[in-house]
């Protein structure tokens, strides 16, 4: 194990995290960047102590793919959302929850699937039973529940099950 390791045993994390800091203080006063290179150094330290299994990205090209979709999506979803609330009583009585079979079982994909349909408005996340590998959602607009889960199946679990599995 080299030096810089055994000091920073996950350096991109600790400049990400540093960086997101900066971002967030929009300082670049020598206290600011201290502090939030403190909080990256324990956060690294954190990750240490989480253990987590290695990563292995199959096709990175299909993690591009899938982080345009996922912007573009979220812009939508925004727009979406927005023409629901503003649309009147009537466009409100749609919400419901749904239950979706995933096929996929890799921790990392699901946890991405998870911040993808959290960070989407008009979707929530709200269980995920490993058992029987179905995940239980809470959609803003639920007209059509086969048309959700061919979307989130085709359009997000499949690119995720490229890249992970």
């Amino acid at each position: 194990m080299s030096m810089i390791r055994r000091v920073l045993p996950f350096p991109l994390l600790f400049l990400a995290l540093t960086v997101m800091w900066l971002l967030l203080k929009q300082s670049l006063a020598p206290a600011t960047v201290l502090f939030g290179m403190l909080v990256a150094f324990g956060g690294t330290w954190a990750m240490v102590a989480l253990d987590p299994p290695p990563v292995r990205l199959k096709r990175p090209r299909a993690a591009l793919h899938l982080a345009g979709r996922v912007f573009i999506d979220v812009f939508r979803s925004n727009l979406a959302v927005g023409r629901i609330i503003l649309g009147g009583a009537e466009r409100r009585t749609h919400a419901g929850f749904m239950t979706l079979k995933l096929d996929m079982t890799d921790r990392y994909g699901l946890a991405i699937l998870a911040i993808i349909m959290t960070c989407t408005p008009g979707t929530q996340w709200v269980h995920y039973d490993p058992t029987r590998g179905t995940l239980l959602l809470h959609v803003l607009d639920l007209v059509d529940e086969l048309e959700w889960a061919d979307l989130i199946k085709l359009r997000y679990e499949a690119l995720l099950r490229e890249i992970f599995e």
